[in-house]
């Protein structure tokens, strides 16, 4: 089964580290992700860009409203998400709590991935 874990922080908390702090955390994170790799079980990753770069499109109108910025104001934003492999939900906990290890604060959501179309951008 494909699992989403989305990553949601604090984008205030996570824009106000070093480039020393920021770069500790990524250096975490990347044991997680070539453990993951080695086994085979590692999807895409991204890190998004801040939520003052997002466009909404709001769909409750004819025609749809065009907005700057995300729909939803939160505490906590969406800054990137893993697609990983896992026989279960428990060994996707336990990989989620890796991540979690690696990076101080914030929360993670697990989802399974339904229906799922690799695309064109696979190298």
């Amino acid at each position: 089964m494909l699992y989403a874990i989305l990553c949601y922080h604090s984008e205030d908390v996570v824009g106000s580290w070093t480039k020393e702090e920021d770069a500790a955390v990524m250096a975490k994170l990347a044991i997680v992700q070539q453990k993951l790799a080695s086994e085979g079980r590692l999807g895409p990753v991204a890190r998004l860009l801040p939520t003052t770069a997002a466009t909404t499109l709001r769909k409750d109108q004819d025609p749809p409203l065009v907005l700057d910025g995300p729909f939803a104001e939160t505490k906590e934003q969406l800054l990137g998400f893993y697609l990983v492999e896992g026989g279960s939900l428990e060994d996707i906990l336990d990989t989620t709590r890796e991540l979690a290890a690696a990076n101080p604060g914030g929360a993670y959501e697990v989802r399974p991935v339904g229906d799922f179309f690799p695309g064109a951008l696979r190298p």
